[in-house]
């Protein structure tokens, strides 16, 4: 039996967030003016997350909007985040046949897709550690496509953390599934710097794409992660059928869990996954998702992840002057993204610094 989830006390600007949103107090009395400088006065002036009904407003302002939204948001992130920017490389130490369902992932071995189950060694991974320090990057993530790790990928880990510590100077970070509180423990002793573990969609939404199991058990973990003195990642993917009232209810949901990065990832349709034939996110619709998330998280390390490339083309500019202070450079798990070469000249054409190795330690 999914055991009970653990709900803090949330602050007065995020409502109760673990409910589906309400439909907003903003959308009969104020026009896109009043929406605007209300966020401008709460997140901006007062260093405050919007609530859902308040981020739901946003989702809905109309597009001759969406640059001044943009601006109050990249406004909001030099206030509160600075300008920096987080450079990760992610890498697959055991790739394909995941036992889980996520209804949006070509790795699940209940899928016919042609993505078969591998994995990496020490070596390689150490290679790949290195190819990333080389940009600048302060993260790399080890990522393994399972429910939640058993011994043998316990024990890989360990030796690949302890060889990448050895040999690269950079941040480790994992993404291994649900934990028990035995392994969380076990990460934070080998150093593991930070742990990725996305609620992916809003509660209300999540049986709808993943039936294996729970959002409350990827809570759970969240907060064993957190409470154990790593730094938490958890973020979330949008387009996968969700309503805008269900990405407002999920921004608050994340603002409750106050993870220290929350990844932005955009579906990337995957033939043989039930998915595969959704339409992705319309750009004008992912940029208002990216400044509603950084209104409601603006102190939060917001990043570029999957699927930007193909939901945003030529308007991935717009978006990191929209909120977004971190990207992951390179391909992802199954799916190529840019090289790494032109995101780093993107970040240096817009005069965006490159966060330091040290400042994160």
């Amino acid at each position: 039996m999914t055991a009970p989830v653990t709900v803090h006390p949330a602050p007065a600007s995020v409502g109760s967030p673990l409910e589906p949103a309400d439909a907003s107090p903003y959308e009969e009395t104020a026009d896109a003016a009043a929406i605007l400088a209300y966020a401008r006065r709460e997140v901006l002036e007062g260093g405050r997350g919007l609530d859902a009904a308040a981020v739901l407003a946003v989702l809905r302002l109309p597009d001759e909007s969406l640059s001044d939204l943009l601006a109050l948001a990249h406004e909001v992130r030099l206030r509160w985040c600075g300008p920096e920017v987080e450079v990760e490389g992610i890498v697959s130490l055991k790739t394909g046949g995941c036992p889980e369902d996520c209804h949006f992932c070509s790795q699940s071995g209940k899928f016919d897709s042609p993505v078969r189950s591998a994995w990496l060694d020490v070596p390689s991974l150490v290679d790949a550690a290195r190819q990333t320090a080389a940009t600048g990057a302060t993260e790399f993530c080890i990522v393994a496509a399972v429910r939640g790790p058993d011994q043998r990928l316990m024990s890989q880990v360990k030796e690949g953390v302890a060889a990448i510590q050895a040999a690269v100077e950079i941040n480790v970070a994992c993404s291994l599934g649900m934990l028990t509180q035995e392994q969380v423990d076990e990460l934070a002793a080998m150093g593991v710097h930070r742990y990725n573990h996305n609620l992916e969609t809003a509660r209300s939404h999540f049986p709808k794409v993943v039936t294996t199991h729970s959002w409350e058990e990827r809570w759970e973990t969240c907060e064993m992660v957190r409470e154990a003195g790593m730094e938490l990642c958890c973020g979330a993917i949008l387009g996968v059928g969700e309503s805008l009232e269900q990405r407002a209810e999920l921004a608050a949901q994340l603002a409750l869990l106050q993870p220290d990065e929350v990844p932005l990832n955009f579906l990337n349709p995957r033939p043989g996954t039930p998915f595969g034939d959704l339409p992705p996110v319309e750009p004008r619709d992912a940029l208002r998702a990216i400044a509603a998330f950084r209104l409601a998280l603006p102190r939060t390390i917001l990043r570029y992840s999957g699927g930007r490339e193909i939901t945003l083309g030529d308007l991935e500019v717009q978006g990191m002057l929209g909120g977004i202070n971190a990207v992951i450079i390179g391909n992802y798990l199954t799916t190529l993204g840019r090289p790494a070469e032109a995101d780093l000249k993107m970040l240096a054409d817009l005069s965006m610094p490159i966060k330091s190795l040290q400042s994160t330690l």
